[in-house]
């Protein structure tokens, strides 16, 4: 019974802290690697806007040892509605562990149409695949 408790409130405790990781800052993203189930900390990532025809760099962070950043929008910049780009450094991410990679970098281009929600970009990873969605 000592075990099932203690597993719930872990379970609770993990679910608090994705909620608070991005408490505050609109923008989250998180890398799972598909081939062994676990996150992968390391992967560089860069945040950008689109501006007429042009993509401008907003951001720059590197995955935890959960395989998040919680708060990857600049704390002074004001978060609006556009276009954005999320992009994955991860041939860097599987050089390090030396691996290769049919993908060096995984863009991913998403819309804000209500600057009032939270934004969660995650990257299910594999060396010859991915997948992601928009988060909660």
């Amino acid at each position: 019974m000592k075990a099932l408790q203690m597993t719930v409130l872990a379970m609770s405790l993990s679910a608090l802290s994705s909620l608070t990781l991005g408490a505050g800052n609109p923008l989250s993203v998180h890398v799972l690697n598909l081939e062994n189930g676990l996150p992968s900390p390391g992967v560089n990532v860069t945040l950008e806007k689109h501006v007429g025809q042009d993509w401008q760099p907003l951001a720059q962070g590197v995955t935890n040892e959960q395989g998040r950043i919680g708060e990857l929008f600049p704390a002074r910049q004001t978060f609006e509605a556009g276009q954005y780009r999320v992009v994955f450094k991860t041939g860097e991410y599987f050089k390090s562990a030396g691996r290769e990679t049919f993908f060096p970098e995984i863009p991913v281009i998403f819309e804000v149409k209500n600057a009032g929600q939270h934004y969660h970009i995650p990257l299910l990873l594999s060396p010859y695949g991915f997948s992601t969605y928009r988060g909660s």
